[in-house]
């Protein structure tokens, strides 16, 4: 989740800024200490901008025009790598050690302060505690950590006295809107956070035979896998729930299928939604419990689920573990099962 939130500041600050120009060029110069490449590359979303050469005792000079004032890409054949803010009319000079772009490299000259505040506001972001870590801290406790992570973002923004004022506005937005996401985030564990009883479904159609509901399952662990039969992502997980299945046949826990299968994608016809879904089960061998869901939605919208595949662990308590649980192919998800009571049925 930390990776998570430093890609959604390197998003947050790729806003373009418009402001006027004194030329219509870039000037790029400085020096790479214990530099072994010969060549520095400049790209953007879009791929490489520009490349010139480095002087064997590290030093570059060079222009380079660019379409937008936005975040480029700084690196060198070896892939080192740093984010740099260019701007026609900027003037920036480099200095840094090869062995790590990010650490060492300080950034001079007209238009640098805002490379130095990138890098300043990524840094923070990596250093900021596991948000689960956050969630999980006790209201008061909870309202402190925001007001501490506001005031050091808010430290950052305000020690760089010259940005380009729409890099300054967007990161003004940005800030606010980690803060919201911690807010509602929070708000949400509440009602449906680890501990939290779950949701329930009631009477879905069993494959088998009958009808099922959570609470049939009462005492044991629960993984359920909410999908469809036009879901190619869902299908793609299925070999390696199998293979779980396998792996933990004979322990106290039970994998359920949940098939969202409905009538708007079987022309009108709920019939053939579930003959769909029951053709398909048996086609791919799917076995443990398969259910389908019907005409009810409200488990599904309890969990606000908007993109499948979903997986919810429950514990036999009926209480929530992971409302959004690591995949069947994602490693985590058997070392989290295996750290449970998973005793023999």
């Amino acid at each position: 989740m930390k990776n998570i939130l430093i890609i959604f500041f390197n998003i947050a600050l790729l806003s373009a800024c418009k402001n006027s120009e004194k030329k219509d060029f870039v000037t790029l110069s400085g020096k790479i200490e214990k530099n072994k490449d010969s060549i520095i590359r400049i790209f953007n979303r879009e791929g490489l901008v520009k490349e010139f050469a480095i002087n064997k005792d590290g030093s570059f000079q060079d222009t380079l025009k660019v379409k937008e004032a936005a975040i480029y890409n700084f690196t060198t054949e070896s892939n080192r790598n740093v984010p740099i803010f260019l701007k026609n009319g900027y003037n920036i000079s480099i200095k840094g050690e090869a062995s790590d772009f990010f650490e060492t490299f300080v950034f001079s000259g007209e238009g640098a302060e805002n490379s130095n505040f990138i890098i300043a506001q990524i840094k923070q972001s990596r250093k900021l505690e596991n948000p689960k870590n956050i969630l999980s801290l006790e209201y008061v406790d909870f309202q402190e950590k925001l007001t501490q992570i506001r005031n050091t973002y808010d430290s950052i923004l305000n020690s760089y006295q010259n940005l380009d004022s729409t890099l300054f506005v967007n990161v003004s937005a940005q800030n606010e809107q980690l803060i919201s996401y911690f807010e509602s985030t929070y708000a949400k564990n509440q009602v449906m956070g680890e501990g939290k009883p779950s949701p329930k479904f009631e009477n879905y159609v069993d494959y088998k035979g009958g009808e099922k509901s959570l609470d049939s399952f009462k005492g044991k662990y629960v993984y359920i896998d909410v999908w469809a039969t036009w879901c190619g992502p869902c299908i793609a997980q299925f070999p390696y729930l199998k293979e779980l299945k396998t792996i933990y046949k004979n322990k106290n826990i039970v994998f359920i299928g949940i098939s969202t299968d409905e009538n708007s994608r079987n022309g009108g016809s709920w019939e053939a939604a579930e003959k769909k879904w029951r053709d398909f089960v048996k086609e791919k061998d799917l076995g443990d419990v398969q259910l389908w869901s019907g005409r009810d939605f409200s488990f599904q919208q309890a969990y606000e689920i908007n993109a499948i595949p979903r997986f919810i662990l429950i514990d036999p308590d009926g209480n929530i573990l992971d409302a959004n649980a690591p995949r069947p192919s994602d490693p985590s998800l058997k070392k989290l099962l295996d750290s449970f009571n998973l005793q023999s049925k």
